[in-house]
């Protein structure tokens, strides 16, 4: 872990008019007739006279109605484009609920580690075959507490003791809630690392281990901090399972 490059994370109505019509008719008015001008009289062929005609009046002459004597039935109003109102227009769909967006994993988040019982075994490897000699660690591990039927009580860790051009010291360590038995000379019970850290993720191989520690060495200059002389990784995927490209292991990095 000497060559190092910075990681790059992966990572918004108008109202209508009303008309009244009112027409109103004259009524006629009557003339009346002329009256008839009276018979005249002649004289009775008797010596005695006839008594005259008496002149009777024509009768007079009933109105006739005017064409309407009533006035026009006022026009109703036409109503405008809605009488009523409009019924309220339904609500919009509510949009589904959009899938929460992956972030970034954190890079630096301040952290307390808390201590944990861990089965633990030394062991010593060389940068060329690291790989290999921590799942080789974590391997013997396993077996001892398959055989006594212990299951972990978290995830497998690596904690780098020392390092330097060729390779480096580790401890291999699994957490435990009860004690192993018949541990051989290179395994001990012990406690994991506490206290306050600063904490990386890292995906990916364990050769590409470099590129996150080159990140986190810039993060420590960046931010002028000062890291013990160890480093701690933490297997959220067993490496025993898992592909090595689709490692997930968080990196703890223990403050002065």
């Amino acid at each position: 872990m000497n060559g190092f490059r910075r990681l790059v994370l992966a990572a918004l109505i108008p109202a209508a008019a009303i008309s009244l019509g009112l027409s109103g008719a004259l009524a006629q008015t009557p003339s009346p007739a002329p009256a008839a001008s009276p018979s005249s009289t002649s004289p009775a062929p008797s010596a005695s006279p006839a008594p005259a005609a008496s002149a009777s009046p024509a009768p007079a002459a009933t109105p006739s109605p005017a064409a309407s004597a009533s006035p026009a039935p006022a026009a109703s109003p036409s109503p405008a484009a809605s009488a009523s109102p409009n019924p309220q227009a339904p609500p919009p769909a509510v949009a589904a609920t959009p899938a929460p967006v992956q972030t970034a994993d954190p890079f630096g988040l301040e952290t307390t580690l808390e201590p944990k019982k861990v089965v633990m075994v030394k062991g010593t490897a060389n940068w060329d075959s690291a790989f290999d000699t921590l799942v080789d660690a974590f391997k013997a591990l396993n077996t001892l507490l398959d055989k006594q039927g212990i299951k972990h009580a978290g995830n497998s860790m690596i904690v780098y003791t020392s390092t330097d051009d060729t390779g480096f010291t580790f401890l291999a360590e699994i957490p435990v809630e009860q004690d192993p038995k018949n541990l051989p000379k290179d395994m001990s019970i012990g406690k994991s690392p506490e206290g306050k850290a600063l904490k990386f993720v890292h995906r990916g191989s364990y050769d590409n281990m470099d590129n996150t520690y080159e990140a986190i060495t810039n993060h420590l200059d960046d931010k002028r901090l000062e890291a013990k002389d160890t480093f701690i990784e933490e297997y959220l995927t067993d490496p025993l399972k898992t592909a090595e490209d689709k490692l997930v292991i968080n990196v703890f990095v223990p403050l002065k």
